[in-house]
């Protein structure tokens, strides 16, 4: 039997994977075969020249286990354990875990106490009320069934922010060291947009000759190799999005000019083959790549109206981190000293309020404790750095905050945050957000709509009545930079700046490692055509001390 390609080995451990969550046991195990096929999505070494040089651990997240596994898949199309597992489960049942919310536990209850076998099943057991009648599994499951198969169906491959950084960069490096005559390796695609998931691998190379028969190395993974002369042309077309490109064509067609993936022509005779040259001959400033959407951004270059994006390096200061208080890994004076040993002014520690019973929410005696701690980490590291004292408050049912007014009056800052009771209807929820933004305590509302990326949908609220009253009462809006949130949607920002709503980029740290998720707050923040002076953390310390100030004044004058 011929060995089985790459874009085949990865299909198999991604089943192998599927079959293991749904055999139960270690749940890690199954993460590790779906994240090592990941990898060899992003594989740009053909595989068989890996096997035979016993090379396959140089892949990210391989170790030996998983390459005896890749090598015996690569060498025969299967793996005794997996033919095992076949006979236990069909395979429409895995299109089931495809579904946020749906653990593999319950599709296997759904499987052998229902019968459903594949996602079509699913759905019409679902729409003919079959599942909520069944023991064990009930109407709730029903209904987050029904509202998430439209997830299961359009985020399918594609991937976190930070896990398709890190397969980029593993692609490149394996580019350069695999092919050392290509120069500008170079990242393309949805990841390059700044996209929330990205499914479009993509790399662009110059060579001193283009390849022409260049295809995708992985499933997954493209690989688009030019010359020096087309080069720019070839990222630019790469790098997309489709609207945003037909656009440009469209320009060009009213100029009298050609634009494809070797340049932009005049005739026969090229005229601009640089990304920057194209814009430039179009009548265009260069438009960031983030803002490539096809959402209005060659009209605002057109009118001189483009937004200059923040940057990584505009931000001062970080906000909303949690601490070994509540549910965090590390004590404040870790967190502090690591965001200080990152260049940052100010480190804003925001643990959870005391219904967060599950986080291990501050008791009214912890946050005194916490508070004399700040102060004395405070003294020691002088005016050039500072622990803003600040927590993250539960916002009710009833939209109320958690803590009586003269307990959230000790804060420097108040972020406000759903964490429970995400079914309330349209119209319940939004009046609850509603009242905790009116609520003069709040400084910032944390994660506005409550997404998990793709995991779970917001919770049903206005958001434009939301943003209005941010707006009206000097409230904050946050622009969550964990992964799996990235939360307020980017396609919101512009409305948000239009209201005149500041943003925060907020990383809602637990670890040390999570204060870098403000690179991802700041990619949405660049997607949404977020300019520095509206976000508030791009304050220096002195700055942000007097409107904090300000905003607790404005509190006690109304109490």
């Amino acid at each position: 039997m011929a060995s089985l390609d790459t874009r085949g080995v990865a299909s198999l451990l991604r089943e192998y994977a599927q079959r293991t969550a749904l055999r139960g046991g270690n749940p890690y195990r199954a993460k590790a075969y779906s994240r090592a096929a990941d990898s060899l999505a992003a594989l740009t070494v053909p595989l068989d020249v890996l096997v035979a040089g016993d090379r396959l651990t140089e892949i990210p997240g391989v170790g030996d286990a998983i390459a005896d596994i890749i090598t015996k898949v690569h060498k025969t199309g299967s793996h005794p354990s997996l033919e095992k597992l076949r006979k236990e489960i069909p395979a429409g049942v895995l299109e089931m875990l495809a579904v946020p919310g749906l653990r593999p536990e319950k599709v296997l209850r759904l499987y052998k106490d229902l019968g459903i076998g594949s996602l079509s099943e699913l759905e019409a057991a679902a729409k003919d009320d079959r599942i909520k009648k069944a023991k064990g599994l009930g109407a709730a499951l029903q209904a987050k069934i029904l509202q998430n198969l439209a997830i299961a169906k359009s985020g399918e491959g594609r991937l976190h922010l930070h896990r398709a950084a890190a397969l980029l960069a593993h692609a490149k490096d394996s580019i350069r060291k695999s092919r050392p005559e290509l120069k500008r390796v170079t990242i393309a695609g949805d990841f390059r947009r700044g996209c929330e998931l990205v499914g479009d691998l993509a790399i662009v190379a110059e060579a001193a000759k283009p390849d022409k028969t260049s295809t995708p190395s992985a499933d997954g993974l493209q690989i688009r190799v030019s010359d020096r002369k087309h080069f720019g042309a070839a990222l630019l077309f790469a790098t997309g999005s489709a609207g945003h490109i037909k656009q440009l064509q469209a320009l060009a067609a009213e100029k009298g000019l050609r634009l494809d993936a070797d340049g932009l022509h005049k005739g026969r005779t090229l005229i601009a083959g640089e990304e920057a040259e194209i814009y430039r001959a179009l009548g265009l400033p260069f438009i960031d790549p983030e803002l490539r959407e096809g959402r209005g951004e060659i009209e605002a270059a057109l009118k001189g109206k483009l937004p200059k994006l923040i940057t990584d390096q505009d931000l001062r200061g970080i906000l909303h981190c949690h601490t070994d208080a509540s549910d965090g890994t590390e004590t404040l004076e870790t967190m502090a000293k690591a965001t200080r040993q990152r260049g940052f002014e100010y480190f804003g520690v925001a643990d959870h309020s005391k219904s967060a019973h599950y986080a291990g929410g501050l008791s009214v005696e912890e946050i005194a404790q916490q508070h004399r701690e700040a102060d004395r980490l405070n003294k020691r590291f002088g005016k050039g750095f500072r622990i803003l004292k600040g927590v993250e408050s539960d916002i009710l049912a009833d939209g109320s905050l958690d803590y009586p007014d003269e307990v959230l009056e000790r804060f420097d800052f108040v972020v406000a945050s759903i964490h429970g009771r995400f079914k309330l209807d349209l119209k319940a929820q939004t009046q609850r957000l509603l009242r905790a933004v009116s609520d003069p305590h709040t400084t910032i509302i944390g994660h506005m709509t409550g997404r998990q990326l793709p995991r779970r949908p917001g919770y049903e609220i206005d958001v434009e009545k939301v943003l209005r009253a941010c707006a009206r009462h000097d409230v904050v809006v946050e622009i969550n930079a964990h992964p799996w949130r990235l939360d307020l949607d980017w396609r919101w920002h512009q409305a948000a700046l239009e209201f005149g709503c500041m943003l925060s980029i907020n990383p809602d740290a637990h670890s040390i490692l999570e204060l870098d998720h403000m690179h991802w707050g700041v990619q949405m923040a660049r997607k949404g055509g977020v300019p520095a002076d509206r976000v508030l953390n791009a304050m220096p310390l002195p700055e942000i001390t007097r409107y904090l100030r300000q905003k607790r004044r404005s509190f006690a004058r109304a109490a």
